[in-house]
């Protein structure tokens, strides 16, 4: 049996060493077992691209993937997953914080017939933004895709079975979102509660924007339910217009005098023009990456390859 490990890497270059060096020592634990590690540099600003060559010249299981330019997380790992080559795939951050030391407490947890297994964390060492971030993230997902009573929260470490993968990368235009694509494959999935750590250095290299961005990515990148969203949202509106007309009138043929409500009606006139606003975003959302996908944006670029070279399928 073979495991990969699959870490997107930013800003990581004080870091990925040391997260190298904790799988080369738990692996150790289990002999049983090969193992390969494929680093792929997300256009990182800083010098982790260096560090990572030399990683893959002094041991034989890392492979350096050197992206041209940054495409995200996501992207990052897609371009990992097509180059793998074990039976089970790890995937899990830079930064130290996901303990890749309890690996084989989500891989024993594949006993029990899952095919996806996830690191819980009962507690994240995170800032309150972050952790709105995820509870966000995660009522999105159960939204999205019609989860109901699971209060299991997946994280960025976690391991899938390569069938899992093999049907994951069929996937290759340029909005993957990892979440939907499991969904799409499997519901068939375990959580194991494991410790969170603090990062080595440095913070989340996820800004608000970029965290908007990928939440507008899982909402439109599997499913049109934002779409349906909108209708029930601009049906309830027409309604509440419909009875506040209705109320007017009454008011009016009571009191004739009464003078016209110029502030209520802007006001109307504001919540409707929003609604109509949010829904001709979304609906040019999807129409804009129905047109990035039909023009072949690619999903990743690589530039470099460092250490054994698996597969390159792109």
């Amino acid at each position: 049996m073979k495991i990969s490990f699959v870490i997107p890497c930013y800003r990581s270059e004080h870091t990925i060493e040391i997260v190298v060096n904790e799988i080369e020592d738990t692996m150790k634990q289990r002999p049983e077992y090969e193992h390969e590690i494929v680093l792929v540099n997300d256009g990182s600003p800083d010098n982790v691209w260096s560090v990572i060559s030399k990683l893959a010249e002094k041991n034989s299981h890392v492979i350096g993937i050197n992206l041209a330019k940054n495409f995200g997380q996501h992207c990052a790992l897609m371009a990992g997953y097509n180059n793998v080559s074990g039976d089970y795939v790890v995937s899990l951050d830079d930064d130290g914080q996901t303990p890749a030391c309890e690996v084989f407490n989500l891989i024993d947890a594949f006993e029990n017939g899952y095919d996806v297994v996830y690191a819980s964390y009962p507690e994240t060492h995170q800032n309150a933004f972050r952790r709105w971030g995820s509870d966000l993230a995660k009522k999105m997902s159960d939204y999205m895709f019609d989860i109901k009573g699971d209060d299991n929260k997946g994280s960025s470490f976690f391991v899938c079975k390569r069938f899992v993968i093999d049907e994951i990368i069929k996937y290759e235009h340029s909005y993957p979102y990892i979440a939907g694509l499991l969904m799409r494959v499997t519901r068939n999935m375990g959580f194991v509660n494991v410790n969170h750590r603090d990062r080595i250095e440095g913070k989340s290299g996820y800004s608000f924007k970029a965290l908007v961005s990928l939440w507008l990515n899982g909402f439109t990148a599997f499913s049109v339910k934002p779409l349906e969203l909108g209708a029930y949202l601009g049906f309830f509106t027409a309604i509440v217009g419909f009875v506040y007309a209705i109320i007017t009138i009454i008011r009016r043929i009571i009191n004739p005098k009464m003078m016209a409500g110029w502030s209520s009606t802007i006001s109307v006139i504001l919540i409707v023009g929003g609604i109509l606003m949010v829904m001709l975003g979304l609906v040019g959302e999807y129409i804009g990456r129905i047109y990035i996908c039909i023009n072949n944006s690619p999903q990743y670029v690589i530039k470099d390859i460092a250490g054994q070279k698996t597969t390159n399928k792109q």
